[in-house]
Parts: C-alpha cells; sequence; structure tokens
C-alpha cells in the first residue's frame, strides 16, 4: 500500500518536473535550436508526459483501490452519497464540532460555561513561568510534536486553571473511558495521547450532540459515520456507544495519517474534514502545521494547540490542585449477545439492574429497545447482574413483552425515521416536495424548521431537516397553535406571548444563548438554538424567539 502512494508521488513529481521543462528553456538557449528540432523536442517530451500521465492514473487508482479509503477521507460523502468533506459536509460557522459548545447539558455547563472562540486571541495570565509549561511538556515524552506558543499557553490555562470544576468531571470519565480507548487505539498501533481528542470533542459524553448534527463521544456526521460502519436506524445510533465509536475514530485518524504522514494534520482533519486541511497546504504551500495554521478554518486553528491543553492537563492535573470528581459508572460490566426484541425495561425488572445504570451503559438504543430480531447487538450490564440475566434469560424476552413492543409502538418508531438532524444544501432541480419525499417529511415540516414564507427555494441554500419528521415541535400535531396559556417558567425580561408548548422571548443587547437559558431550568442553549433552527451567529438584538417550555 505504502509502495503504490511512493510510486504515485513520484510519478506525479516527475510529471510537473517535466511539464515545467517545457517552459523552463531560456530564449537563449531556444534560439540556438532549429525549428524542426524543437518540434522533434516537443514531440518527445509531450510522449514522455502522456506516458506519465497514464502511469500516474495507474497508480493513483490502484492507491486509492487499495489504501483503505483514502478517496473518501479526501471527498467523502453526505447522506445522499454526493461528495463533501469527511468530517463536515461544508466547514461553516454553523458547523463547529469542536470542543465546549457540546459539555453535558445539565452537569457541566450550568457550573462553567466554555466560549473557546476567543482563547486564540486572548491572553491569559498564570503565575506559571514558560519554562515550567515548556520542560513539562518535554517530559511528557509524547510520539506526538507538541508545539509551544502562545496560543497554546492559551489553551492551557483555559483547561488547566480556568475550569477546575468541569475538569474534575472529565477526569472522573478518564479513569472509566480511557482505559476502554486505550485498548482500541493499541490494537491499531496509534498513539495514545490521540485519545485526548474525546476531551475536545465532547467533554467525554457519549451522548452529545452539536449545532451541525455531530452525535457521540467522538462526534461524528451522519455521512462519516456510515462510512466507517456505525450503524444508524431508528433504533440504534452506534455514534453514541463509546466502544464503536472509539473504534471508528481510531480507523479514520489512521486513514488520515495514511494521507498526511503527521499526526499534526490527522488531528487538524479530524475536525475540518482532510479536504479542508488539503486545501490549507495548497494556499500555503507547506506541511507543517504551522505553516498552513492560518489558512485553516477559523474553529479548527484552536484545535491543535486545544489538544496540547487537554494533553497537558490529564497529565499535570494535580500541580494545579485539580481533583477528578468520582463518577457513578460499574467498574466491571459484562457484555451479552442479543438477538431478539429486547427492552432495558425488561432486563431491569427481571435483574433488578438500575435501568439509568443500563441506560448509561447502552446510550446506543434510542428508545430503550434493542431490535436483535433484525440483527446481533450487544447489551452491556452491570458484572454484579450478570447471573441474574443469565438465570432469567429463557424467561426475559416473553415479560410484559405486549407491552414493550406494541406494534402501534414498533411501527411508530420505525415511521418515525432516526431523526437525524441533517443540513441539506439545495441542489440544481430541487424543490420542497422532492426534498420532504427524499426524507419521510411534509413540505409544511420543512417550512416550519426553516421559517420559510413560501415553497421558493435556491440552489446553494440550506435547509434544516429532521429525517423521518422527528423533531422538537413548536406547534400542536394539528399544525395550530395551542391557545395561549400562562407559562410556568420563572420570569424573564421580553417575555411577550406564550402557548402551551412555548413562549415568545425578545432578543436583548447582550443577550447570548447560554444567559437565556438560564432562566429557564431544564433547557439548555442548544435546546433553544434546535427549537428555532438557528446558531449563535444568527441572533440579534430585537429578534424574537421561541422558548420551549419543556423538552
Amino acid at each position: 500500500m505504502k509502495s503504490y502512494r511512493f510510486i504515485a508521488v513520484a510519478a506525479a513529481a516527475a510529471f510537473i518536473a517535466l511539464s515545467s521543462s517545457l517552459s523552463a528553456e531560456t530564449p537563449l538557449k531556444r534560439s540556438k535550436i532549429s525549428k524542426a528540432a524543437l518540434k522533434t523536442e516537443n514531440t518527445v517530451l509531450r510522449a514522455e508526459i502522456d506516458s506519465l500521465k497514464s502511469e500516474l492514473a495507474k497508480y493513483q487508482e490502484e492507491l486509492y483501490r487499495t489504501d483503505s479509503i483514502a478517496n473518501e477521507l479526501l471527498s467523502g460523502y453526505d447522506e445522499d452519497g454526493n461528495s463533501c468533506s469527511a468530517i463536515n459536509i461544508e466547514y461553516t460557522s454553523e458547523v463547529s464540532d469542536s470542543l465546549l459548545h457540546i459539555w453535558y447539558a445539565q452537569k457541566l455547563v450550568s457550573e462553567e460555561e466554555i466560549d473557546m472562540e476567543g482563547t486564540d486571541t486572548a491572553a491569559f495570565k498564570s503565575n506559571i513561568p514558560d519554562s515550567v509549561y515548556i520542560r513539562r511538556i518535554e517530559q511528557m515524552n509524547s510520539f506526538i510534536s507538541l508545539p509551544y506558543n502562545d496560543i497554546v499557553k492559551n489553551h492551557i490555562i483555559r483547561y488547566s486553571e480556568k475550569m477546575p470544576s468541569t475538569m474534575g468531571k472529565i477526569l472522573g470519565l478518564c479513569e472509566y473511558y480511557m482505559p476502554i480507548f486505550q485498548e482500541t487505539f493499541d490494537r491499531y498501533g496509534l498513539p495514545e495521547e490521540l485519545m485526548a481528542m474525546a476531551i475536545i470533542e465532547s467533554a467525554l459524553n457519549p451522548v452529545a450532540v452539536s449545532r451541525a448534527g455531530a452525535k457521540g463521544m467522538w462526534q461524528f456526521m451522519y455521512s462519516t459515520a456510515k462510512l466507517y460502519g456505525l450503524h444508524i436506524d431508528s433504533f440504534v445510533d452506534e455514534r453514541l456507544d463509546p466502544v464503536k465509536s472509539a473504534d471508528a475514530a481510531a480507523r479514520y485518524l489512521k486513514d488520515a495519517y495514511g494521507i498526511f504522514g503527521d499526526w499534526n494534520l490527522a488531528i487538524a482533519s479530524y475536525n475540518c474534514g482532510a479536504g479542508n486541511v488539503n486545501r490549507a497546504i495548497r494556499r500555503s504551500g507547506s506541511r507543517k502545521f504551522w505553516d498552513l495554521w492560518p489558512f485553516l478554518p477559523r474553529e479548527t486553528r484552536g484545535y491543535g494547540p486545544a489538544f496540547v491543553g487537554a494533553l497537558y492537563t490529564i497529565n499535570y492535573y494535580k500541580e494545579h490542585g485539580i481533583k477528578p470528581e468520582p463518577i457513578q459508572m460499574p467498574p466491571h460490566v459484562d457484555t451479552f449477545h442479543i438477538n431478539k426484541m429486547l427492552h432495558l425495561k425488561q432486563v431491569s425488572e427481571l435483574t433488578g439492574a438500575p435501568l439509568d445504570e443500563l441506560k448509561n451503559l447502552n446510550p446506543q438504543y434510542k428508545h430503550e429497545i434493542i431490535p436483535g430480531n433484525e440483527r446481533e447487538y450487544i447489551l452491556r450490564i452491570p458484572y454484579q447482574y450478570t447471573n441474574a440475566f443469565i438465570d432469567c434469560e429463557d424467561s426475559l424476552y416473553r415479560y410484559k413483552s405486549d407491552v414493550y413492543f406494541n406494534p402501534t409502538t414498533i411501527k411508530k418508531i420505525k415511521d418515525g425515521g432516526d431523526g437525524e438532524r441533517i443540513v441539506y444544501k439545495v441542489k440544481n432541480g430541487d424543490y420542497l416536495g422532492k426534498i420532504a419525499g427524499k426524507y419521510r417529511v411534509s413540505v409544511n415540516q420543512i417550512k416550519r424548521w426553516n421559517n420559510l414564507k413560501s415553497n421558493n427555494i435556491r440552489v446553494g441554500q440550506r435547509l434544516i431537516i429532521y429525517r423521518g419528521g422527528k423533531a422538537p415541535a413548536s406547534k400542536s400535531s394539528s399544525g395550530t397553535a395551542k391557545p395561549q396559556t400562562t407559562a410556568q417558567k420563572p420570569a424573564a425580561p421580553a417575555q411577550t406571548a406564550a402557548s402551551g408548548e412555548y413562549l415568545i422571548y425578545t432578543i436583548q443587547s447582550g443577550d447570548t444563548f447560554y444567559s437565556i437559558a438560564k432562566n429557564y431550568p431544564g433547557i439548555s442553549a442548544q435546546n433553544i438554538m434546535d427549537y428555532n433552527g438557528i446558531d449563535s451567529s444568527k441572533i440579534h438584538p430585537g429578534m424574537k424567539i421561541k422558548i420551549p417550555l419543556k423538552m
């Protein structure tokens, strides 16, 4: 595989050099060559170029056929099989799958709001001198090159000093999840330092969802998840499975390193897609991360430095007085292969295993149902309930099966689609009816999710779509607003009207989604953005948004 890459690159270099030679001769030298000789030389050179083109095409074809999925990494496919960036459909301000817009809505954001967008330009102060940071980074003996500069320093201070409570929770989760990741990354021969990327991606939240629809601890977009064999349907989303998503992330990073030959570039590509890194390489003329840094998407510029900051902190948290917070996860887990329909409540009620623990260990089952009759799935249970599971396994599947697998309920789940949030880019020839049919939604739903006043759409326009129609609903099932009632929420400024499911809020100067969400317990900033189909770049004073009364 590597030999094909080397030959292809060598052939390409020879082709470029030979092409350049056609125009490299100086006028003085050319003047001494007869017209006939020039024609002969030109014919010979062009024949050699054609030959090299043929060889290059052959080796490139063989490279992409054998070199894992290098071609897919560079171009990728969206959910329709159309070419797009590998990690994100297109890197815009809306598509930001990095660190810190994705904390646990109830456990982390409420305590320490994290906004990393200004970290690259901020000037955080610390009593620790640069020489100490530099020495500590060197003593880590990282297989991956870890630079140190003012930008990296800001991220180190952010992680190690500015968010101690959040990092305490993350470190507690590290004790549980990092051994799982280490085993996975060792299996693929990858540097174990890469495990710190899960901190940047999701703060180790297995059910994290980004504004762009990336999901899970490793924040996979739908297209990339499918590309790496993660199963997604109405019942299951394996992006939420910490084990399987880590395996997919390891394979992606191995493929990315095979393309770029540099771990810092592979890490950057995980955030913005290999296509964007390739464009930065072409624009900068260099393959060194800090040379092409100015040409990367804005969010990705902080991704590499954030990686250093997170990796530094999980190595030196004691020196900064941070203590890992204990987490309620079973220390030992047993795994069973399931080949029949099984509900987690059946397991909980017959074995005594707490339902919350079963849900935490098996977050990929979106409705607490394991559809084992369709294909084999796994069930993870705390080891102390293993014997109970074995003892009652024969009767387990029949227990309350008519309740938990009511045909109406199952059909509703299947007909509802998988609820995937899609950012769809309108193509030539598209119209709302065509798009609605493709995703099993109605035209009115698309219009409501995108605040469209008519059926007119334009090429290049982006539409928010929830596959199958499962989305936060702002209206009743009949499509008409419910009678207005008094909102049962704490009073908030500029709160004007309410329906049975939402109230209207008028944006004030200085408002952010985070500050607004604080006034409504149980509602997160992400809930508000998803409910209105907008992101933080669209907010402005005087704008009216809907605040869901419950999620």
